[in-house]
């Protein structure tokens, strides 16, 4: 077994990789970027080096850096986590060529699975069942468009280097598909610096499941499957082992078809073979094919760990350091059911814009799984993925473990940031998730329903009002008079709305509210404040910034009496970045006529692709920036003439 390792990523796989090692009596060596010098992983680690710059490609893309780090500190071996250079076949060889191991697969198999057309002819070969589609070389758009045509609408073009959605998009009609093929060539070659594309039959009621295989060079086994279909824009937003409906016959026959792709390319390590599954007519054995296999620890990896009881970072370092399968097939077996959900920074409403900011308060509940890069006090940089942690949840049935996921992201509490919790709660209360009736586009279909936002109750104001005026321990000076209870107001804002919150304290544990008409009776009983007949919920703190969880989360601004509003409405006319990120692309010059929903710039941001819309008829009248300018958030990009 080693005695030091290297973890080439940041955030939360690097966390996770150091718990596992560490508790095997391994050192922990972390690399970090100047903006993660304070970060989670950085301060869990045995020793850091920095490796360079807040982008990717300056710090965690040096492939040469991290090498050098690994060698100047003593460790044997480098765990590449998850993106960045996990699936990069030549940083693998240069591994190797230092006299350090990989704690992966070789190279030789990652670039066998890396581009999505060869691995599909491979796995044709192998006997593994593929979806019918175009995999050749020639790239000219209009003999695509003749594939596409052959194969039948709807379609999926595919970036052949792509993953995590990126490079792909959907093609319901021919007249759509020029346009849909060069955004997905220009996203492919910005995300993996290859524009080739795939074109691939759309299933109708498709389930995205995966099985977790396992290989030690010779030899693989598959550790079940896990159900992935619960995706926004193509990326994964709750994950389940096992798949809901799943027969045994299915499973046999999905996980076989895992093992022999694992074993046609001598696997080495943790990899996920990824199907599609045509749910139409429930699961059957004859309706799923291969899509790619990603040769890495998987992000939902802990749902399988859950349901085995394997440690899959154990295996990955016992493996690596030269030891065979740790177990055999037939000493494999299922415990209850497990899921895992993705908690993002990011404004659901607004079509799941990332989103940046500093946790003021981060707290999971006891009974459940949270593996997190972040602590309270930390920033949601703009620069990386904004996934502030996953919960993951176990119990002995599906219905039983989903009350659970419902309960514990109820009892999530997040502050300082946007966050997709409320969407998360409603996706484990929509009722055919519940039924485990999923597909893809489950998504898709109620997205109105999911993202809808409640505004909370009068109970949920009061509880941020009374931490505004400081009432929850009332003393001589708040409390009450001689001679009559003592009022005091506060105004607070929510999404833009002013409230004015008044209240009657009659003495140090009660307190009467009233708000938009409405009286709410705060009582301390037992050391405990009530609102009505509710426990109050809890509330966290930040400046002028009030947040009370309860309903995944409400925040209030308390309103200064003194300020006054000197701006304008907001200029109505200018379109402006909505986050740090590069302009990739200007579509518009001045005096150009533009329509409402008309593209107008492509902004970069935390690894995505962002198109800005005209939000009416006009003409432009100010271009104010260009592409490959790197832009604040607030920046002022395009501007059209005044109505």
């Amino acid at each position: 077994m080693f005695n030091k390792i290297l973890i080439a990523n940041r955030g939360e796989i690097a966390c996770r990789v150091m718990h596992t090692a560490q508790k095997m009596g391994v050192s922990c060596v972390a690399v970090f970027s100047d903006v993660d010098a304070n970060a989670k992983h950085v301060q869990v680690a045995d020793e850091a080096v920095h490796i360079g710059g807040p982008a990717p490609a300056d710090s965690y893309l040096r492939g040469d850096a991290i090498i050098q780090a690994a060698l100047d500190t003593g460790a044997q071996a480098i765990h590449p986590g998850y993106g960045f250079l996990s699936e990069n076949p030549d940083f693998v060889e240069a591994v190797k060529l230092a006299g350090l191991t990989f704690i992966g697969p070789s190279a030789d198999a990652i670039r066998k699975m890396g581009l999505k057309d060869a691995a599909k002819a491979l796995m044709e070969k192998t006997g593994v069942p593929v979806v019918p589609g175009y995999h050749g070389d020639n790239q000219d758009p209009e003999h695509l468009a003749g594939a596409a045509e052959a194969i039948g609408y709807p379609v999926l073009i595919k970036a052949v280097a792509g993953g995590g959605g990126k490079g792909m998009r959907l093609v319901e009609q021919p007249k759509d598909f020029s346009e849909a093929l060069e955004s997905a060539r220009g996203e492919a070659l910005t995300a993996f610096g290859n524009d080739a594309v795939l074109v691939e039959k759309f299933v109708a009621k498709p389930r995205h499941i995966e099985v977790q295989v396992f290989g030690d060079g010779s030899h693989a086994v598959h550790l079940f499957e896990r159900d992935c279909s619960l995706q926004r824009r193509h990326q994964k937003v709750i994950e389940e082992a096992p798949a809901p409906g799943m027969t045994e016959e299915m499973r046999s026959a999905m996980g076989q078809a895992g093992v022999r792709a694992a074993e046609a390319i001598g696997y080495k390590g943790a990899g996920t073979v990824e199907f599609i599954v045509d749910a139409s007519d429930g699961l059957r054995p004859d309706r799923f094919w291969f899509m790619e296999m990603n040769t890495r620890l998987q992000v939902e990896h802990p749902v399988t760990e859950a349901i085995t009881g394997v440690d899959l970072v154990e295996w990955q370092l016992r493996v690596a350091s030269g030891e065979t399968l740790p177990l055999r097939q037939e000493d494999l077996s299922i415990t209850g059911h497990a899921f895992e959900a993705r908690l993002y920074a990011e404004d659901v409403p607004k079509g799941f814009l990332p989103a940046t900011g500093m946790l003021t308060h981060l707290k999971f509940p006891a009974d459940c799984r949270a593996d997190s890069g972040v602590r309270a006090g930390d920033a949601i940089s703009p620069w990386y993925d904004p996934m502030i942690a996953k919960v993951i949840v176990h119990g002995p049935t599906r219905g039983v473990a989903l009350k659970m996921l419902d309960r514990v992201l109820q009892e999530t509490e997040v502050a300082g940031t946007v966050t997709n919790l409320a969407f998360l709660g409603a996706l484990a209360r929509h009722q055919e998730f519940i039924k485990g009736d999923v597909d893809t586009g489950l998504i898709g279909r109620d997205i109105e329903y999911l993202t809808s936002q409640s505004q909370g109750s009068a109970k949920i104001g009061v509880a941020a009002a009374m931490a505004a005026l400081q009432l929850f321990e009332p003393g001589d000076d708040v409390g009450f008079t001689l001679w009559s209870p003592l009022r005091r107001s506060v105004q607070l804002e929510q999404d833009g709305q002013q409230i004015v919150f008044d209240v009657q304290v009659k003495g140090p544990d009660i307190q009467v509210w009233s708000v938009n008409d409405e009286t709410v009776a705060a009582e301390r009983v037992d050391g405990r404040w009530r609102l009505e007949d509710t426990p109050m919920p809890n509330v966290a703190v930040s400046g002028s910034k009030i947040t009370v969880f309860c309903d995944y989360g409400h925040s209030f601004d308390v309103v200064d009496p003194l300020d006054r509003d000197t701006a304008a409405a907001g200029d109505t006319n200018l379109i402006e970045a909505p986050m740090p990120g590069l302009v990739k692309a200007v579509f518009v010059e001045m005096g150009q006529t533009v329509s409402k929903g008309d593209r107008l710039v492509i902004l970069e941001a935390m690894k995505m692709e962002h198109a800005l819309l005209a939000a009416r008829d006009g003409v432009v009248a100010e271009v104010l920036s260009s592409a490959g300018a790197q832009v604040e958030a607030g920046a002022a990009l395009v501007r059209l003439q005044e109505e």
